[in-house]
């Protein structure tokens, strides 16, 4: 996938600037961004291979955590404190819907057995080690 230079945010265009490309597990990639004069947030491109998952999180800081569709066919599931359960499809269908991921939620995102998925994730503050416990 090519290096982003500007992102969609809040309908308008927002220039970022590349950071890294992660490894986050077998089948997981993430892109890092910073908006350009914008250090409150910041962007990841994450990339599941069809048939795998991201780790299963539970989100510790952050004032705002959000993830969005760009490309490809999965479900975001997202387990509240309370134990209950939201499944959100991940497809073209629901190209313009964001999911807002709460402090002491728990979150995950599976690309479908015969596509990737591809999604966005918004960070405010931006991210940093300490965010998310990886859960077995």
């Amino acid at each position: 996938m090519a290096k982003l230079s500007d992102f969609k945010l809040g309908g308008e265009n927002c220039e970022v600037s590349f950071i890294e490309t992660m490894q986050v597990k077998d089948g997981v990639e993430c892109d890092t961004y910073s908006f350009v004069g914008d250090d409150t947030q910041d962007l990841a491109i994450v990339r599941v291979t069809k048939g795998f998952k991201t780790p299963l999180q539970k989100i510790l800081q952050g004032n705002k955590t959000v993830e969005g569709f760009m490309e490809g066919k999965g479900t975001l599931v997202v387990q509240r404190e309370d134990g209950s359960i939201n499944t959100y499809v991940m497809d073209a269908t629901n190209a313009n819907k964001e999911v807002e991921v709460k402090v002491g939620q728990i979150v995950q995102l599976t690309a479908s057995d015969d596509t990737d998925l591809v999604f966005y994730e918004i960070c405010d503050p931006p991210y940093k080690d300490g965010r998310y416990e990886n859960l077995p």
